[in-house]
């Protein structure tokens, strides 16, 4: 017969039986004999016009493959893309094995490296802690007896089925943490079956499973409080039908569903999920802040990560424009405010560029810890604001980007942000505070004074009112160590101009300087790249500190 018909040879030898034809069902999970990460769907399975024998149909999940499911200009089955799909014989694919067969290879056998980077259990915020692995003598005796054992690591196994019923409950009666991370599972039945075998199981990771979207018959799974589904295919539909099995579940991961929508049941708003504390859906595609505000009454609800969707804008819901927000003792004694205890919102990676989207954030009752890196808003160098602006309008926030907001770094930023809006100030009142909410509270708590020359006042004084005391450190390889100096200057004294003047301070000739804003807080510099404006237009203020480098 021939060679290749856009197929697959076995991988290694001492690999895993494969399946035999009968076995293998369309829709089946699968993976290459020899190779538990290579996993797929199978599409199809019978002859292939001009080769012997029977084939199996797979569209890989990682999009090795070979054609789309079409050989020679006949059709066989609908992949995913181009090249993510093969003819493989049956006996080169395992349908898996049950969970405890997989457990007795991971911890009886010998461990790789690779194994034993994989073994760590998840800690509360869903990171991985490295299990501590103990002498070979004290391991043989400890694993020997499984129910012992509280937290196993089981990714990429090939797990497919629970097993035999009751052999997982008297195997390991104590589990409480379980990855299962890239198996073969996606039968819900299947996952129950485990889970109530498990009464003592906490948190579940099956991140990297296709799940089947028929959730129906699922058992009540009371004890399950931290539940991983990050790339399973998983619909919002899924989870509000997940929802009445998992009562008491606190944290619940979504990242990587392709999520467009909210989409509740049988209202306008998510109801239940009485204990969610944590909710992630991260690197999805949700665009509109509608489908985010169905999520509003969520009571417990502490902590939403939104990192890289498409997200234009936000708003809360139910103020306007020239509605204070409100402060915690205005909400003593109301009946529940939307998003009331939420108090760490990550929405780093989306597409927000307005700064009505960063003042309404002042109106989220608890909001404290807030991450807005990589949007346009908060990147000077695509028409943003630097991070100052963003601590001086968001009033209660106490981490920015992953960075602790200081006292003094609020102080600062405020002053810096009132000396801005005050260089650049409106005779209308009413524009000023359209565009910057907090000017005048934050002028008048901090006691900055209009910057105006009193009548007879002589030119030196009014030019020294305006002086900023700022250090220069030149961070410049071919100039060498030099030691920082600290310069009073004009607020009013342009980037050219000091670049001039860092020439003459650094005695350097032969280097063109590039200068730059280093705030405290902020893993990046910022760069000053406009010679014509001021320094309090990139809001240089006392107690800056600018880089001198090489403009190369």
């Amino acid at each position: 017969m021939q060679s290749s018909v856009g197929t697959e040879n076995p991988i290694s030898s001492g690999s895993k039986s494969g399946s035999d034809l009968s076995e293998l069902l369309v829709g089946q999970r699968v993976h290459f004999v020899g190779d538990t990460r290579r996993i797929g769907t199978v599409k199809y399975v019978g002859a292939v016009e001009g080769y012997e024998g029977k084939w199996v149909g797979v569209d890989w999940d990682n999009g090795y493959g070979k054609h789309d499911g079409s050989h020679n200009g006949v059709r066989y089955f609908e992949a995913q893309g181009p090249k993510t799909a093969s003819f493989v014989r049956p006996h080169n694919l395992s349908s898996g094995i049950p969970l405890l067969k997989a457990l007795e290879i991971r911890y009886h056998g010998e461990s790789t490296k690779e194994e034993e980077d994989e073994m760590y259990v998840l800690s509360a915020t869903n990171k991985r802690v490295s299990i501590q692995l103990l002498g070979k003598d004290k391991i043989e005796n400890r694993l020997s007896r499984f129910e012992e054992l509280t937290s196993a690591s089981l990714a990429y196994f090939g797990v497919s089925s629970a097993g035999p019923q009751g052999h997982i409950n008297t195997t390991i009666p104590r589990l409480k943490e379980l990855d299962l991370t890239g198996n073969l599972l996606s039968d819900w039945r299947e996952i129950a079956a485990i889970c109530k075998e498990l009464p003592a199981l906490i948190t579940l990771n099956l991140s990297y499973n296709i799940m089947s979207h028929d959730i129906s018959g699922m058992p009540l799974l009371n004890h399950i409080k931290v539940l991983v589904l990050n790339h399973t295919g998983i619909s919002w539909k899924q989870v509000e039908m997940l929802k009445d099995s998992l009562p008491l579940v606190e944290e619940l991961h979504l990242m990587g569903n392709k999520l467009r929508e909210i989409a509740p049941l049988s209202s306008d708003i998510v109801h239940g999920f009485d204990y969610l504390c944590l909710l992630n859906l991260e690197n999805n595609f949700i665009v509109a802040w509608d489908e985010i505000l169905k999520l509003s009454q969520l009571k417990r609800l502490e902590q939403l990560f939104l990192n890289n969707n498409c997200v234009g804008r936000i708003w809360y819901p139910d103020h306007n424009s020239s509605s204070e927000p409100p402060n915690g003792h205005e909400l003593l004694g109301e009946s529940f405010r939307p998003f009331q205890n939420l108090r760490c919102l990550l929405v780093g990676g989306n597409k927000i560029e307005d700064l009505a989207s960063i003042d309404s954030l002042n109106f989220f009752p608890n909001l404290l810890d807030i991450r807005l890196s990589e949007n346009p808003i908060a990147d000077p160098g695509k028409g943003g604001v630097p991070r100052f602006v963003l601590i001086a309008r968001l009033a209660k926030v106490e981490t920015l980007n992953g960075s602790q907001v200081s006292p003094r770094e609020r102080k600062d930023s405020e002053i810096r942000y009132v000396r801005l809006v005050m260089s650049k100030s409106h005779d209308n009142a009413e524009e000023i505070k359209k565009l910057h909410p907090r000017f005048a509270e934050l002028k008048s708590f901090h006691g900055i004074e209009d910057q105006k020359a009193a009548s007879g006042s002589t030119g030196p004084q009014k030019m020294a009112s305006g002086l900023i005391s700022i250090t220069l450190k030149c961070v410049a390889a071919s100039i060498g160590e030099k030691a920082p100096l600290t310069k009073k200057l004009p607020a009013t004294t342009t980037v050219g101009k000091l670049k001039i003047l860092c020439e003459s301070f650094f005695k350097i000739k032969s280097i063109k300087p590039k200068l730059f804003l280093q705030e405290e807080g902020s893993p990046f510099a910022t760069l000053l790249d406009d010679d014509m404006a001021s320094l309090i237009d990139f809001g240089v203020g006392s107690e800056s500190t600018i880089l001198v480098d090489e403009d190369c």
